[in-house]
């Protein structure tokens, strides 16, 4: 064999030995990576061997060894991780970035008045003291018609129209009479002759104000001493004319309704307040008011009156709201949203409502503790308003809570609290173990004496 050949052979049994070493090393690593994962993946995140192993699923669930589900998926290993004793149970701790990622956002809580918000529909309506109805005082016929339009403003004492009643011409002549009788007498050197005389002309004038002539008639009849043949019928207050109930020449009676005048500069608005919201309710309270009609603009008002009965078809109950209304911008029958705030709370702690975690039995809110570091909290609500609610217990002002993606932390915290109760549980247990009594063993010396 010559050099050239034996150094060829020495080249290719170099060379089989290697891709043998590479072959069994890539075996063997295999095989230790599928038996030991668990405890490599352990290894390489610095952690200890598990202490058991949960199903992913539904944390409840666990296993002293390695598992699988019923879905064929691999059981999480759960270690003993170093905890902070002070942290309350259920505390998650996240990656910055990973809080970024998902979109949380924080706020702070504050210190504030909040008052609870009831909103229901209206309904634009007359204020009931500020309206007249006006009825002659006598029958008669309507001569003239001074304000023959509905919608039209009068100032009190206009004259709106004037009737011709003969019981008023009667009443006129008597009053000429007494006056003209006085004159007569007013010389008389009986004084009782004088002050029947005086009587009579006030018992006479007195009618005439009974029958609504007004003042500056019965002066002018006072100085003229002519019968006048049609009397002027003044408004009594200022306002709207919101109904005409005669017209020229009509006949009319005392029954007869000549006009209907309301006083718009305050109205009333009608609102249907639910039972479960009565309580909350009082007179006095604050309320704001919106228009389809007026759009951007709020109107201030006060609750008046809360009726003492509910409606039968609807178990409601009706509540009068009062408004100045000096731009006659709400009008009777007009539709309108409406918020009573009541229950004013001051210096109440306030959070955004979206905080909130409801689950029916409680309400449970994140804090932060520190970057990353969400701590659960649960909390007692009280009124709620505008996406704020007042937090009667278990906050303070200045903490900042979690506003968004709290459901996702949830979901992280609940998993953590559930593995945190099965450690204590597995901790127990082993302590419970390794406290165990030794089991006294009987001496043999003594049994033997018993048996002598």
């Amino acid at each position: 064999m010559n050099k050239s050949t034996l150094a060829t052979a020495i080249i290719m049994l170099s060379v089989g030995v290697g891709v043998g070493y590479i072959l069994f090393d890539y075996e063997n690593n295999n095989t230790l990576t599928t038996v030991n994962a668990p405890q490599q993946q352990g290894a390489a995140a610095g952690k200890e061997t598990p202490l058991f192993y949960r199903n992913a699923m539904n944390p409840t669930v666990t296993s002293p060894v390695p598992a699988k589900d019923s879905m064929g998926m691999d059981y999480v290993p759960v270690y003993a991780e170093e905890k902070d004793s002070n942290a309350v149970m259920g505390t998650v701790k996240i990656d910055p970035t990973v809080v970024q990622n998902i979109g949380v956002r924080t706020s702070f809580a504050k210190q504030e008045s909040m008052s609870r918000t009831i909103r229901a529909s209206g309904r634009v309506d007359f204020d009931e003291q500020k309206m007249a109805r006006l009825h002659p005082k006598t029958e008669g016929w309507i001569e003239t018609v001074t304000v023959d339009k509905t919608g039209e403003t009068v100032q009190k004492n206009d004259v709106l129209v004037s009737i011709y009643s003969p019981k008023l011409v009667s009443t006129q002549q008597e009053y000429l009479l007494a006056l003209n009788s006085l004159k007569a007498l007013e010389a008389s050197p009986f004084e009782d002759v004088r002050n029947g005389a005086k009587t009579m002309v006030d018992s006479a004038r007195e009618r005439l104000v009974l029958l609504d002539v007004p003042e500056h008639q019965i002066k002018e009849l006072e100085k003229t001493r002519k019968i006048k043949k049609q009397l002027h019928i003044h408004t009594p207050v200022a306002g709207t004319v919101t109904r005409i109930g005669s017209r020229q020449g009509q006949y009319v009676t005392p029954k007869t309704e000549l006009y209907m005048i309301a006083d718009l500069s305050q109205v009333w608005v009608y609102a249907d307040i639910y039972e479960y919201e009565l309580p909350w309710i009082k007179v006095g309270d604050e309320v704001e008011m919106t228009l389809a009609s007026v759009p951007g603009k709020k109107f201030k008002g006060r609750l008046g009156y809360i009726y003492p009965y509910a409606q039968s078809k609807t178990r409601s109950t009706k509540v009068r709201v009062i408004f100045d209304n000096p731009d006659k911008l709400l009008r009777p029958d007009m539709f309108a949203e409406v918020n009573i705030y009541s229950d004013v709370k001051e210096d109440a702690i306030v959070i955004p409502a979206q905080a909130v975690i409801r689950s029916g039995e409680r309400s449970q809110v994140f804090v932060v503790k520190e970057p990353g570091k969400f701590e659960p909290r649960i909390v007692t609500l009280g009124v709620e308003s505008s996406g704020k609610v007042a937090v009667i217990s278990g906050l303070s002002a200045g903490e900042e809570v979690v506003t968004s993606a709290q459901f996702m932390v949830d979901s992280e915290s609940s998993l953590r609290e559930a593995t945190e109760k099965m450690l204590m549980q597995t901790q127990k247990k082993n302590a419970e173990k390794n406290k165990m009594p030794a089991m006294d063993m009987p001496n043999v010396d003594e049994l033997k004496a018993k048996e002598q």
